[in-house]
């Protein structure tokens, strides 16, 4: 069985565009994108914490040190610049890759650069699957 579980988290970003005319997706720093090994085309959830709405669609590489958070298409309407979201992906992984894996989650300043990579969101090392096929 695979499980789908977070694979990163790109935390308190701040929508910097919004392009409607756009045909989807949104474009992130590929610094940010580095940071979390989000890669370009990764289906992400994004959660915009102004409004507590939640919208999927994938992920478009912005100049590096940009700081670009840019809602393209139909999210455009769904955020406003100036909104702080939460830019999520997920992994579908097996119990054994569970036990072993730690979600990459960096916080960001108001510019979208890096000020904190968070280690306290990593998995409890006494988790246990409920699976006996271990």
């Amino acid at each position: 069985m695979l499980r789908a579980l977070m694979k990163s988290k790109i935390h308190g970003a701040t929508v910097t565009e919004a392009n409607l005319r756009y045909t989807g997706s949104i474009t992130i720093d590929k610094n940010l994108l580095s940071a979390t090994s989000i890669c370009e085309y990764e289906r992400v959830q994004i959660v915009n914490l102004h409004n507590g709405t939640r919208v999927e669609t994938y992920v478009m590489e912005g100049e590096p040190g940009s700081g670009i958070i840019c809602m393209n298409g139909a999210a455009a309407r769904w955020a406003q610049v100036g909104d702080r979201v939460i830019i999520i992906s997920y992994a579908l992984l097996s119990d054994g890759e569970i036990k072993k894996h730690r979600p990459k989650v960096i916080f960001v300043d108001d510019r979208n650069k890096v000020k904190k990579i968070d280690k306290s969101e990593a998995r409890n090392p006494k988790y246990e699957t409920n699976s006996k096929s271990q």
